[in-house]
């Protein structure tokens, strides 16, 4: 969110800000304020970034290795091995 811009709900400023309200409030209370927008997205494109410890990344790793995938694989279903 811009700095010189307020949520038109929240009335916060930053992220933080926003995120602490709707932690204490509901958006069912403020159903009136909201409209619908359209929006498209391909799921297949998403992808997440998170750090692990080294050490759980090479046991993940030798897993991978030894089920001849990559450790990328998004598993489709669940593994029977």
């Amino acid at each position: 969110m811009q700095d010189d811009r307020v949520s038109s709900i929240s009335g916060s400023r930053t992220l933080e800000e926003m995120a602490d309200f709707w932690d204490t409030h509901s958006l069912a209370d403020y159903d009136d304020q909201t409209y619908e927008v359209e929006m498209s997205f391909d799921p297949s494109a998403r992808r997440s970034v998170v750090t692990i410890e080294p050490e759980l990344m090479l046991d993940i790793s030798q897993m991978a290795r030894a089920r001849n995938i990559s450790t990328q694989t998004t598993p489709l279903e669940k593994s029977t091995t």
